[in-house]
């Protein structure tokens, strides 16, 4: 019985990381633009586009004009994130994302692009790196933005 229930242990572990593994690049790009649509509609649901230990980077200016680097913890991210889609949602802000290259990571794929808002001409460089959780669904791993806004640059690490 033993051998029977480690034998089924094996292939569900190992059909999970072949399905952690199945994502393509069109299957990647997909998931950008549900989570693009989520983000300009101010959907309750961004937050569980990203792996709870997402690694957000934003680049900016500091008071000073030198550029900064930071990363925010999903948590603080979040908070962050649903004030600011209240002023959002008011004001009709949306991100656009053109010229967007993948590469592949390892199991994951990098999306570089460059993101315009629509407050302005301004454009910034961007890039999200998105593959499969333990559970074979795609999630944001890691992204990195830079912006003009300084208040996300002092809540970084």
């Amino acid at each position: 019985m033993k051998k029977i229930i480690s034998l089924l242990g094996v292939f569900v572990l190992a059909g999970g990381l072949l399905a952690a593994q199945a994502a393509t690049p069109e299957e990647a790009l997909a998931f950008l633009n549900k989570y693009i649509n989520a983000a300009n509609t101010y959907s309750d649901t961004i937050t569980q586009y990203y792996a709870p230990d997402a690694k957000i980077i934003r680049e900016g200016y500091n008071t000073s004009g030198k550029k900064v680097s930071v990363v925010v913890g999903t948590k603080q991210y979040f908070n962050q994130l649903r004030i600011g889609q209240n002023l959002a949602k008011i004001n009709k802000y949306k991100n656009t994302y053109t010229q967007r290259k993948i590469t592949k990571v390892g199991n994951d794929y990098k999306i570089t692009c460059i993101r315009t808002a629509s407050t302005g001409k301004d454009t910034f460089p961007s890039y999200f790196i998105i593959g499969p959780d333990a559970n074979g669904k795609l999630k944001i791993k890691e992204e990195m933005t830079t912006t003009k806004q300084q208040s996300i640059l002092k809540h970084g690490k």
